[in-house]
């Protein structure tokens, strides 16, 4: 039951995420307003009155971008997926937490991406070349099993045989159609 528990969980925590990702973009989207010349993001008072405080108070709201170098917060640009070095270098950009900047994250998620990629790959390699073994150890038991089982059913059928020539043997025997040298075959004596 646990694991099913914690599957459901973790099935949970990913729902949870999904929809953070999705109100992050529909926020951004709502907030960013752009001119039909240019496409650069405009301040808005949601993002731009948190400029000059702390990093903390500006990434409360989940649209907001905190530009470490000029401290200023702005609308995170949802039409891009970073934010552009005009804009803010991205050593020096924070979005979600203050302890990281996006630098660091596309590094790290590239790396995490990277060994999840290998750890699939090499799982299903791992998988199909346990599959063929198991597979081909299954086979060599099974054509051992029907080779033992044919020499049982050969060895029981020899066993059979011989029990059925023993009784034809005693009642010819007691009828008289066999003599006493076993020879199932006799000379025709003319009378």
């Amino acid at each position: 039951m646990n694991i099913v528990y914690s599957d459901a969980n973790m099935f949970d925590k990913i729902e949870q995420s999904v929809i953070i990702l999705l109100s992050v973009c529909c926020l951004g989207q709502l907030t960013t307003t752009t001119s039909p010349l240019t496409t650069s993001v405009q301040p808005s008072g949601e993002c731009f009155q948190f400029s000059g405080t702390s990093c903390e108070d500006c990434l409360r709201n989940v649209s907001c971008l905190w530009c470490n170098a000029d401290k200023k917060c702005i609308n995170y640009p949802v039409k891009k997926l970073l934010p552009p070095s005009s804009l803010c270098a991205l050593s020096e950009a924070r979005w979600g937490v203050c302890w990281v900047n996006f630098q660091a994250l596309i590094i790290a998620m590239a790396i995490i991406a990277g060994l999840l990629l290998i750890m699939i790959f090499v799982c299903c390699c791992y998988c199909c070349w346990c599959r063929r073994r198991y597979r081909s150890r299954q086979e060599l038991e099974e054509e051992e099993r029907l080779t033992r089982e044919r020499e049982e059913r050969k060895q029981r059928a020899e066993e059979r045989s011989a029990e059925r020539r023993i009784r034809h043997n005693e009642i010819r025997k007691k009828y008289g159609l066999l003599t006493d040298n076993d020879s199932p075959y006799s000379r025709y004596e003319n009378e």
